[in-house]
């Protein structure tokens, strides 16, 4: 008992794990809520594109030598509007305006480092998370602007679900869509720009849609997805960091190995929807069927009988 007590307090110690399962948590929450209304939408593309788009604007802070989390944000916000102008359009898809502005956003990027000598080491953490390496100003930040989010995406989620769920009505009620839709990307790009610290740029999608899809699983109702997809990804967060602590592996990689594992529990044994739930579903009709069956035959047996005693 005092083994896992220890095991538990150990990390805590650290400065350096303080602050990064501050951030850890933070950043899990944070994508929880976002990745709600992310997976309901059905754009996850958008995740891993918004993951792109910033990348331009840490090049430019680069070579500026500038903070690479605020010229990702912006980069990111600023291709997030183009998305949301040129998405009015209904003869393209959402996803299709997407992939063309953050694709190239991301080739813009590339450009732009090329012209940097000795970039790639530099961007290491960019890409792979630097969790471990957070100072208190980084931790304070993402308080902050992580809290704003949250704040935000609550006050307009009734909003943002009408739109999600039938565009033409929304507009036929009066509701701002451009507005709505901005207010989306934004706060999706907020919320990885906030994560790449945690686990990068190259895994963060992971933290805005696995904890949400794992919510989806285990309930039907929006404000329970809403509470369930925080937890799952501040508690997929935690349990990362500790793995990643105790067997000196890359802490990114182990929270969203730790939140892939917690969506496989889920898809199997999820209470209405995991797969085996749905397996005993479908074998319960025959199997009353058979009771019944069963139930027949005995009472045909006790009316045979009763008639061979009369």
């Amino acid at each position: 008992m005092s083994g896992v007590l220890d095991f538990l307090v150990e990390p805590w110690d650290q400065v350096f794990m303080r602050r990064a399962f501050l951030v850890a948590i933070m950043s899990g929450v944070v994508c929880g809520v976002i990745g709600t209304h992310v997976v309901l939408r059905g754009m996850a593309f958008i995740g891993d594109a918004v993951s792109h788009a910033v990348f331009p604007g840490v090049a430019v802070a680069f070579v500026l030598q500038a903070n690479l989390v605020v010229g990702g944000a912006v980069a990111g916000l600023v291709t997030a509007l183009l998305v949301a102008v040129f998405s009015q359009n209904r003869r393209l898809r959402e996803d299709t305006v997407i992939g063309v502005f953050f694709a190239g956003a991301f080739g813009l990027g590339i450009v732009i480092l090329s012209t940097a000598p000795g970039y790639s080491g530099s961007l290491e953490s960019f890409l792979f998370g630097s969790i471990l390496g957070i100072g208190d100003s980084d931790v304070l930040g993402v308080a902050l602007v992580g809290g704003a989010v949250v704040v935000s995406a609550l006050a307009l989620s009734k909003e943002i679900v009408t739109v999600s769920l039938d565009r033409e009505t929304a507009r036929s009620v009066g509701l701002p869509v451009f507005w709505l839709d901005m207010a989306l990307y934004a706060m999706v790009t907020v919320a990885i720009v906030i994560s790449l610290q945690a686990v990068g740029n190259v895994l963060v999608l992971a933290l805005l849609i696995t904890p949400a899809a794992c919510a989806r699983l285990l309930t039907d109702r929006l404000g329970v997805m809403t509470l369930l997809a925080p937890a799952i990804g501040a508690l997929s967060s935690v349990v990362g960091l500790y793995l990643s602590y105790a067997l000196d592996l890359a802490a990114g990689g182990m929270i969203v190995l730790t939140a892939t594992v917690t969506f496989l529990v889920c898809w199997f044994l999820a209470p209405r929807h995991g797969l085996v739930s749905r397996w005993r579903a479908r074998s319960r009709p025959s199997q009353v069927d058979g009771d019944e069956d069963d139930r027949a035959a005995a009472v045909s047996e006790e009316g045979t009988g009763a008639s061979s005693a009369g």
